[in-house]
Order: C-alpha cells, then structure tokens, then sequence
C-alpha cells in the first residue's frame, strides 16, 4: 500500500543561538468528514462468544474452536438425523421404527406414524438449515425436537443408540446456544402464528361438520365437547373418544385431519424460519451522499453509478466515507459492484454489512465486483471469488473503424446510414421533457420482457431530474424513432451502457451505428471511456472454441451456447467484440459451494429473469 503521510521541514530550538532541522512525517489527512446519521451507524459489535476468561490453555483453545465451528457442526447433525429419519420410513426393512412409534403413541395406524415421522425427518432438515445461519428460532425448535426424540427413545429401552445421538446433538444445542443469535423475521413470524391459527380452524370446522353431518355414523349422542376432542386427537393422528360406524368413514376422517395437521405443521415451520426480506429503498439523504460520493470516487468502477438505484438498501462504513448498496432476495443480502468511495474506508463498510449478514442470518454475495473488490472481500468478509465474466471498455481516444478487424463495424454503419438514419447524442438535461416523454413512451413500447429487467448493471429509470447527466443516444429515420441507448456517468470522464433498444423492423446494425457515433462525439462530452455490454463467461466462450482445449472447456462452453438459445450469452459476447474492447474481468463473492444455487437463483430474480407471481407474494406477503 502506497503511503499517504508526507515529509516537511521543522525548527526545533535546541540550545541558545542554535538551530537544527529535523526532518518529520506527518499524516496528510482530509478535513475531518461529517459525523454520519445515527440510523447508518452499524450496530455494536456484539461481545465474541467465544471469548474465555482467565490463562489460554488448551482446553479454552479447544472451546473457542468448537464455538467457531458449532452452527456447522450442529447443522450437520440435525441434516444427518433428518436424513435417517426419511430413511427409516422409505426403507421396507426399517419399518421397525415406525412401529416401535406406533406402540408409543396412541395411534391406529403405521401408516399415520408413517407420515408423522416423514414430516419430522422434513422438518429437521429445514430446522438444519436454519441452525446453519444461526436462526434462533431454528436453534429452539431443534431443541423441541431432539428432546422429544431423546425421550421417546429411553422410554423404549433398546433404542439407547438413537437416544444417545439425541442427546449428543441435545448437548451441543445447549453449549452452544450463545452462538445462535439471528433475529427472525417479525413480518413472518406473526404471519406464521396467523396461518397456525386460520389453519387449525378451518381443520376443526372441517371435523365438527364431518361427525355432526352424518350422525347415522357416529356411535351414540357424544356432546359437542367430545366431537371436539375426537377432531384434536385425529389432527396428531392419535384416537379419540368418539366411535364411528364404518372402517372406511373413520379412515378417511383420520387421514384427511391428519393431512390437516401435517399441512398446518409444515406451512408454520417453513414461514416461521424463512428468512427476513425487508423492502430495498434508498432515502433520500442516502442518495444524496452516495452522490457526493460518487462526485468524489466514481472514477474506479464503471458500476458504481448503478448503485443509486432506488431499489436498493446501503451498509455505511462508520465513517460515511464509503458504502454497500445492496438488497435481499429469498434470504441472500446481494451487493452488486464495488463499495462505493475510498477504497481505504471499504473494510469499514465491509465490516457493517458483515455485521448486517450476521444479525438476520443472511446469506453475503457480491455480483459483478472487480478483482480489487473481490480480494477485499475475500479478506474481510472471507468470500470466496469466481470469475463471472467480462466488461467490454472502449478507450475513446484509440478507437478507429480503419482496418480489417473494424471491417463488420465499418460496413454495417455505411449501409445504416445510406438508409437514411440520422443520430443525435445529449444530455438528459438538453433534451425537452415532452420528446424525452415520447421517448420514453415508444421505448416501453420496445420492451419485449413484461417487467424492467436489470439490477446490477442497469439504472431502471429514464428522464429522471436527478439523472441530468446522463446521457441519451437517439436514431431517427426520416424523423420517426427507431433505436435508444441510455448511458449513466462512469466518474468524470466515461459513460457506461444502461439501456439497449430499437424498433424491431429497424435494420440491422443500427445498434453499431449509435455506439460508434457516441464514441466519436466523447471528446466533445470530455468522455475518454466507454462500459459497453457484460459478456457472462467470455473467458469460457473464447477458449473453448480453440485447438487444444480440454473436453471440460468444450461441454462447458456447448452448455453455454445451448443456453444461449433463451438468454443473450453468446450474442453479447459477439457484439462486444466488434469493437475490440479491452476487457475488464468481474467477479461473484459469495460465502461457501453450497450456497451457490441459492445465490443464482436470487440473482436471477434480482435482474427479473424469474419472477414470482403477483398472487404468491401477495400470500407469502412478500413484495
């Protein structure tokens, strides 16, 4: 690291009539910055659990070390005891068990402690994962259950190997209870007790029609208290004080209560422990300062403008001098980009959306972070880091059609323009609101997807009045409109793609057109670079189709072209290329290979390629 501090030249007095120069550093440091809001203060950090007091021994290293590891180690257990469990019940041979539960409880079938224990077995693996981010109401329903099933087992008698596992994974669930911090998700733990309760009910009017509809059924007048009862017992699949005429009558009332109960359990369980996913929204205050910062810092990445979305939530370093635009999708708190700011203030943000992560058992991952970026991460938040791609960068003052590499891009911007189109180039603040109102009518007109498309490398808005220094490449042919391109600023002096459309009877090459005529007019606007497309595992297209490269590389780069038949993969790529870019590698952080899938799929809704179903979120209560 390069140091800040500089050298100057001080008058010490050293005796009478003697002066000696002595040579001193001092820290060169900016005036001191603003004391940040109080709601952008990171929490305290909570006091370490694993801390001990008294002399390090080595005994106290071996309870450090085991509280580092506890989630992990106890999630484990549970995801092992869940998969026994299901194991139990598929397996025929092992249909022991299941009867040893039947002689236990007062049930009146194997079949519904079939069920009983399938469901279990399921909902100890959702408990795991929950234990595996440290939910704390995940850690108290482990603890339900693994004393349930220690119980159940020492009252059997010869089933002490199963007991002793339970209480082995009862006994770590208690020591390392401190380690089990994450806060639940208020919204969805009301809306679990709400569900428990309009579940149950609708089960017991199901019941109480069923036995008082068809009383040639049931045996004798039994009171409505009893009724009542006999519908309780039957959602735990147990008997209950009223008797029905008819096996098939009475099958079919236990087991469709019985599915009841199971249901009502397993919609709980999963509301109860799904992760909190509170609403993205950037204030205004914040955007405001992350534009003083991006005034001062924009310069290093080409994203960072992107970070002003409005759909997005920053983690601020204690000293605002930095910050991490991020939002939560299906438990995954995705930032996208680098931090935002002075590089040297990035471990302080780091440390407060770590801190953030942490406190509601998020999942961390960063999409589209440069190599800089994703080696800090590594270091403060230790994030893994993979290449996800390129960004293709036009130096503006190299750029030229002339040669035979240029030849495609040359050619196709001829022809366009022997068509009769016409390109203007401005500013969003020099183009009058009513054209930029059609403007922004015909382009919604071109959206082919239903929903605006774009989280990390896409601003979604156009003709904001804080967007003025944006700026807007328009094509016209014979006075009517046929193609768009948005640009965001990149620091002072570049400009970075934000948005991409043409009329679909436009001709081909129009898109070339625009960009070159934008990259000739950059001196003019003081651009000197140009972010065009991100092209997804270029690394992976280019090597792929040369001699020698290995059948991994191959399958890899045919999954991709396949692919490629849905989502623009290999057409960016080609696109990119045309305009011999330098390319700039971007990289995906993220915590563990298991979190991979989660990771991809939360990324996918973030750039609105899946998209859940307005009537599912308004039932989850997710928006």
């Amino acid at each position: 690291m390069i140091s800040t501090r500089r050298w100057r030249t001080v008058r010490v007095p050293v005796a009478r009539d003697v002066r000696q120069l002595v040579v001193q550093p001092v820290h060169a440091h900016l005036p001191a910055p603003p004391r940040p809001a109080p709601h952008i203060q990171p929490p305290p950090w909570p006091k370490p659990p694993h801390r001990v007091a008294g002399p390090i021994t080595r005994l106290s290293r071996l309870h450090v070390s085991y509280l580092q590891q506890a989630p992990r180690i106890i999630a484990g257990l549970a995801t092992v005891m869940g998969l026994l469990t299901l194991v139990d019940v598929l397996m025929p041979d092992e249909r022991g068990r299941v009867h040893a539960i039947t002689g236990l409880l007062p049930v009146p079938a194997t079949s519904a402690a079939t069920a009983v224990t399938a469901v279990a077995g399921f909902l100890l693996l959702r408990v795991a994962a929950g234990l595996r981010m440290r939910k704390r109401i995940a850690w108290r329903g482990a603890v339900v259950i693994t004393a349930v099933l220690a119980v159940a087992h020492v009252l059997k008698g010869h089933k002490i190997g199963e007991a002793a596992i339970a209480l082995a994974l009862l006994a770590l669930l208690l020591t390392a209870r401190s380690r089990f911090t994450a806060k639940a998700d208020p919204v969805s733990r009301w809306f679990a007790a709400r569900l428990l309760f309009e579940l149950v009910a609708v089960a017991v009017l199901y019941g109480m029609a069923t036995l008082y509809l068809y009383p040639h059924r049931v045996v004798g007048d039994p009171s409505w208290w009893a009724r009542l009862r006999e519908v309780a017992y039957a959602l735990v699949g147990a008997d209950g004080p009223v008797a029905v005429r008819g096996e098939r009558f009475g099958d079919i009332l236990h087991a469709t209560l019985l599915a009841f109960g199971l249901v009502t359990v397993v919609v709980v369980v999963l509301v109860a422990l799904r992760p909190s996913e509170p609403v993205a929204q950037l204030s205004q205050d914040d955007e405001q300062r992350l534009r003083s910062l991006l005034a001062r810092h924009g310069n290093r990445d080409s994203l960072g403008y992107f970070a002003l979305r409005r759909d997005k939530t920053l983690a601020w370093s204690p000293t605002g001098k930095s910050a991490i635009a991020y939002r939560v999708v299906h438990g995954v708190a995705l930032a996208s980009g680098d931090p935002i700011g002075d590089p040297e203030a990035w471990p302080g943000a780091m440390t407060s959306f770590r801190r953030l992560v942490e406190d509601y058992g998020w999942t961390a991952a960063v999409i589209g972070c440069s190599e800089l970026g994703a080696t800090v991460f590594k270091r403060e938040c230790d994030l893994a880091a993979i290449e996800l791609g390129d960004e293709a960068v036009v130096d503006v003052d190299t750029f030229t059609l002339d040669g035979r590499q240029m030849r495609g891009v040359r050619q196709a911007c001829t022809r366009i323009e022997r068509c009769g189109y016409s390109v203007r180039i401005r500013r969003t603040k020099d183009i009058d609101r009513d054209e930029f109102a059609d403007v922004l009518r015909v382009a919604s007109m071109w959206r082919g997807a239903a929903v605006e498309r774009g989280y990390s490398m896409a601003l979604s808005r156009l003709g904001d009045a804080a967007d003025e220094d944006c700026v807007v490449v328009t094509a016209y042919q014979d006075g009517e409109l046929r193609g768009v391109l948005h640009f965001v600023p990149w620091g002072c002096d570049g400009l970075s793609l934000d948005l991409m459309r043409r009329d679909r009877c436009a001709d081909n090459g129009l898109n070339e057109l625009m960009i070159v005529e934008l990259i000739k007019a950059g001196p003019g606007l003081g651009v000197r670079r140009v972010s065009l497309n991100f092209a997804l595992f270029r690394d992976v297209l280019e090597r792929g189709q040369k001699v020698g490269a290995g059948p991994i590389l191959r399958a890899w780069r045919g999954l991709l072209l396949f692919a490629s038949r849905w989502w623009q993969i290999e057409s960016l790529y080609r696109f990119n290329l045309k305009f011999r870019p330098e390319w700039e590698p971007r990289f995906l952080s993220y915590p563990a290979t298991r979190d991979l899938p989660r990771i991809a799929i939360a990324a996918l809704e973030a750039e609105a390629f899946l998209i859940r179903p307005r009537l599912f979120k308004q039932i989850c209560r997710r928006t």
